[in-house]
């Protein structure tokens, strides 16, 4: 990541431009983005209504981006998000331009043949800027046209910039001068004092050969990315950031491999426990993972992930119907059916559609079992014979570090509510307790709302040497009393 200040008078010394390398510390950062371009029209190839604001478009119509989008599009829809090359640009620098209203921007592009193809930049956005829109203009000899415009707004996820292409198979230098329409704002060295706007480039190109430089797009990897997807689609949102937890800060059972080797009746106990599953990554390079994950189930096994799959799928689409779940999750769960290639009755399914299937069951059953957990939640709140908070099951949600591929929260629960008389799962011991506290003995403690019951929290994670499952014991509290 290379940063540096800009010093112009209308800018605080603490903003600054951040530019940096394709992000390695996210394995879905280009699937993501691939996905986001194939979203971005309907069936007809017209733009969807909230398409142009997530590329920076601007709402004039001779937008030199808006074809390129639909394009892009169009293509890897037909293609099945196949076709499309990237390339990384190699270094960027920042300097200030002479009139202090503008800055340039330098990419080192790397040696290739794809660069006598017209390319298409792309500047991603780590975190948009949130207040209100603001107008871009981007200049260069190398751009086509040279000069190019982009509005910025909270909802800008990615700025198109379509390219010329090289004339010979040599290394070269973009020089873009990129300066805010308004002289009082200079949207690129940051939105507030002491925050950033930071922008990873990236080179497309809509090509049907690869070469060696090509990102290779791995069937394991995308399902991956399209789960995590799914999960954020899916689950409930929350209205507030919860505490972050360390997953490695949690006491844990020793991990176990999930792959040819795993036995028949720990993969039979994953796949009928109600625990919430965690997708998380350990360690991240760009030659990982390099082995698609694969199990071997008994065909009785095969036949019982089928039929949970079936369940689970059935509980999603109702709650679709009921609006629950955004319908994009809908679609989602389509490509992870047709990435997975897994059939509930194929007692023939290879190692990796099985170990897909596996993996979509766990993202099932942790979407249902929140949604389920709601409905009960709901439930006691609205029960007109409950007399005040009673001890009870409550939410306890917290966010997960930043490897962790989906969800990116975790509701563990927690028990809230009066122990009165007459007590809610109490045994002989709270009887005794309350007895002696409404007598008046002030040295005893009354009987307090605990969890009886958890669930485990299950992680499935990758690192180097595969994917493994860990068990976080007594982490998600199911059942309340009195004690």
């Amino acid at each position: 990541m290379v940063l540096y200040p800009a010093s112009t008078p209308h800018s605080n010394p603490q903003r600054a431009v951040c530019v940096s390398a394709a992000r390695q510390d996210d394995p879905c950062f280009v699937d993501d983005l691939v996905a986001a371009l194939h979203d971005a029209t309907g069936k007809d190839g017209e733009l969807l209504a909230g398409s142009p604001a997530s590329f920076g478009i601007c709402s004039e119509s001779d937008s030199s981006s808006r074809p390129v989008l639909s394009e892009l599009s169009v293509g890897i829809q037909r293609n099945d998000r196949r076709g499309v090359e990237v390339l990384d640009p190699a270094a960027v620098l920042v300097s200030d331009e002479d009139d202090q209203e503008s800055i340039m921007v330098t990419f080192d592009l790397p040696q290739s043949q794809l660069l006598k193809m017209k390319p298409v930049l792309v500047l991603a956005f780590k975190s948009p800027p949130t207040d209100g829109e603001l107008g871009v203009t981007f200049s260069s000899q190398s751009l086509q046209p040279n000069t190019q415009s982009a509005c910025i707004s909270a909802r800008t996820l990615y700025i198109l910039l379509t390219g010329k292409s090289s004339e010979g198979n040599v290394e070269q230098k973009w020089n873009i001068s990129v300066q805010a329409k308004s002289p009082s704002t200079n949207v690129l060295i940051g939105g507030k004092s002491g925050s950033d706007i930071r922008l990873t480039p990236l080179l497309l190109f809509s090509a049907e050969t690869g070469t060696d430089t090509r990102l290779v797009w791995r069937t394991s990897l995308s399902f991956l990315c399209e789960l995590r997807r799914f999960l954020d689609a899916g689950l409930p949102q929350q209205s507030a950031e919860p505490p972050l937890l360390r997953l490695d800060s949690l006491q844990a059972l020793p991990p176990l491999a999930l792959d040819l080797s795993t036995s028949e009746s720990l993969l039979a106990e994953i796949i009928n426990s109600s625990a919430p599953t965690i997708f998380s990554f350990s360690s991240w390079s760009s030659s990982f993972p390099v082995r698609p994950g694969q199990l071997a189930l008994s065909p009785a096994l095969l036949g019982e992930l089928g039929q949970r799959l079936e369940a689970n799928e059935r509980q999603i689409r109702e709650l679709i119907r009921q609006g629950m779940v955004p319908q994009r999750a809908s679609e989602k769960l389509e490509r992870l059916r047709r990435l997975s290639a897994f059939q509930k009755q194929d007692s023939s399914a290879e190692g990796e559609s099985q170990y897909c299937a596996f993996l979509l069951l766990k993202a099932l059953q942790t979407v249902t079992r929140a949604y389920n957990m709601q409905r009960k939640l709901r439930a006691a709140r609205a029960d007109p014979s409950t007399r005040g908070p009673i001890c009870g099951l409550g939410s306890l949600t917290v966010s997960l570090e930043k490897l962790v591929l989906g969800p990116q929260s975790a509701d563990l629960n927690n028990c809230r509510g009066s122990c009165a008389i007459p007590l809610i799962n109490g045994n002989n011991h709270a009887v005794l307790l309350t007895y002696h506290t409404e007598q008046g003995d002030v040295n005893e403690r009354g009987p307090c709302c605990v969890p009886l019951a958890y669930d485990p929290l299950e992680v499935i994670d990758w690192n180097d040497e595969g994917s493994f499952l860990t068990s976080k014991p007594d982490m998600v509290a199911k059942e309340c009393g009195c004690r």
